[in-house]
């Protein structure tokens, strides 16, 4: 059996504006588990990372909340975590009001911190992610691939190497067949071969893309057993089933139940330092926990997780989910990036640039054994518990998950399955 599989795919474009503007440039144990969503400080600590968690989670649950109002009834799977590193990365070039509006999108507030300590946070955020001797296998970077003939600020090429660790890529982007190869060959290497030939055209006037990729592979701490699944129906709608495989294990896990929400919130642990909370509104209850996603619902449910023994149904299924992040962004309050007011002049004196484009792509397969996450952003820039009987918690009905890294109180993935057995979205 394969392990879960989770993609995303990120990708943001920028060009040079039309006209100059000469007026700017510019996881059965006795214990409680660690608390997910805590984002209290420590005595005597003061963890560059945990001083961004707040503002990743707030970003999180709006776009959520903004994908969800565009996108109806349907499947929903992103990477929060690679959206919010893109953008900030981005914004170490940005000045003016694209560079306030950008903040405000990402929910960073500079009378409550500093924009140096912003980056320092994402800095110290990816060295945690990369840590080679966790056991769970994650990894994120980024990397700008840069025409050969556009001149960079050498601030702003300091600064995303040091704060973003990213690599800086020359390009013939005249060639743009050679450059979608590179491009698209990094992507798949990065992705462990799940993104192959993503990027299909490039504007004749692109100049940079700058890309941002996360890549995630755990197994659960008590995985299902195969022989347990078998086929039942899951009720997209009261009167409308699919036949899905359900996996089913009795067993311990920390579980709750929001009376006020109406919903069962059951946190499913991977071996290592993450875990995954399975959240299941009653039915006719999804748009009001939806409306409900914020920090501290989140961080309620975690402090008020029980252990008890559960029979606990959940469903394999393999969703997908495809953004324009333009369009979500500029409903988000950033508009100036994207049009003739963009001021990139962190970026380049060379040339006026502006987005002109920004997608997220995502993909979710979840089995008996664990998860596996990929996650790619890209930025392309042209010229402008007492003994009693289990409990039984089926997913059978349209739920929300989301995927934490401990050490980091960040979301990595977050989703809503209201169809598991759609092969698109």
């Amino acid at each position: 059996m394969k392990p879960v599989l989770y993609l995303c795919l990120f990708l943001v474009g920028l060009q040079v504006q039309a006209l100059p503007n000469p007026n700017h440039r510019n996881k059965h144990k006795k214990e409680r588990r660690h608390s997910v969503g805590h984002h209290g400080h420590v005595e005597g600590e003061n963890l560059a990372h945990m001083r961004i968690a707040p503002s990743n989670a707030e970003f999180a649950f709006r776009f959520y909340k903004q994908v969800a109002k565009e996108g109806g009834n349907k499947n929903i799977f992103f990477s929060p975590l690679s959206l919010s590193t893109a953008f900030a990365m981005l914004s170490l070039g940005a000045r003016s009001n694209t560079l306030s509006q950008l903040r405000k999108c990402l929910a960073f507030n500079l009378t409550e911190m500093e924009e140096q300590e912003i980056h320092e946070g994402f800095q110290h955020l990816l060295q945690l992610l990369n840590d080679p001797h966790r056991e769970i296998q994650l990894s994120m970077g980024n990397t700008l691939f840069i025409d050969e003939r556009l001149k960079l600020q050498q601030k702003f090429l300091d600064d995303v190497t040091n704060f973003y660790h990213s690599e800086a890529v020359s390009m013939d982007f005249q060639n743009s067949e050679h450059a979608m190869k590179e491009i698209n060959n990094y992507i798949k290497e990065k992705t462990h071969g799940e993104f192959v030939d993503l990027l299909k055209s490039l504007n004749k006037n692109t100049q940079m893309i700058l890309t941002n990729y996360i890549y995630f592979k755990g197994y659960w701490e008590d995985p299902f057993q195969s022989y347990n699944t078998k086929d039942d129906d899951f009720f997209v709608e009261a009167e409308h089933s699919v036949k899905v495989k359900m996996m089913y294990k009795k067993a311990y896990y920390n579980i709750h139940r929001d009376k006020k929400l109406s919903c069962w919130v059951v946190e499913i642990p991977y071996k290592g330092n993450a875990t995954a909370f399975f959240i299941l509104p009653d039915e006719g209850s999804m748009s009001q926990v939806e409306d409900a996603l914020l920090q501290d619902t989140v961080l309620n449910w975690s402090l008020s997780l029980q252990l008890r023994k559960i029979n606990l149904y959940l469903p394999k299924f393999s969703i997908s989910g495809s953004y324009d992040v333009k369009k979500l962004f500029l409903k988000m309050g950033a508009t100036d990036m994207f049009s003739d007011n963009a001021d990139f002049s962190g970026v380049t004196k060379d040339a006026l640039l502006k987005v002109s484009k920004a997608i997220h792509e995502a993909k979710l397969n979840v089995n008996e054994n664990g998860t596996e996450a990929a996650a790619v952003t890209m930025v392309e820039m042209v010229f402008m518990s007492a003994m009693i009987d289990p409990l039984e918690i089926k997913f059978n009905r349209p739920f929300l998950v989301m995927v934490f890294d401990k050490s980091t109180n960040g979301i990595l993935f977050m989703g809503k399955v209201v169809n598991p057995a759609a092969t698109e979205d």
